[in-house]
């Protein structure tokens, strides 16, 4: 069974800088995508960004230029860098795996709160 678990969330202004990490337990397998997705009050859960396992990055528009996905496979970690924060960037943010081989089987955190205010 895999476990995803979140940190790196809280309060921030705007224009500040937050970065989120997700480390994932148990077998993932080689071949997978990691990611971040967030779900606003009242909104559909959204695509932030995702990596492959060989580095193919995916980004919303609304992340692209402000927010940078990485990940260390060893770790099977992935981080989320998001600067030049907005305050429709608030957010639960959630961390996905997608298995693919065995699979394809998705796995999810249990979201960290990610808030921009002043």
């Amino acid at each position: 069974q895999v476990q995803l678990v979140e940190s790196g969330g809280g309060l921030v202004q705007p224009g500040g800088s937050l970065r989120l990490s997700c480390v994932a337990s148990g077998s993932i397998g080689p071949l997978n995508i990691m990611g971040w997705y967030r779900q606003a009050p009242g909104k559909q859960r959204e695509l932030v960004a995702t990596m492959t396992s060989v580095g193919i990055t995916d980004y919303a528009g609304s992340a692209k230029g402000r927010f940078t996905i990485s990940r260390d496979n060893a770790k099977n970690t992935v981080y989320l860098q998001m600067n030049s924060l907005r305050p429709n960037d608030t957010a639960v943010y959630f961390c996905n795996t997608k298995r693919l081989f065995p699979g394809p089987i998705d796995y999810w955190g249990q979201g960290t709160q990610v808030t921009v205010s002043s």
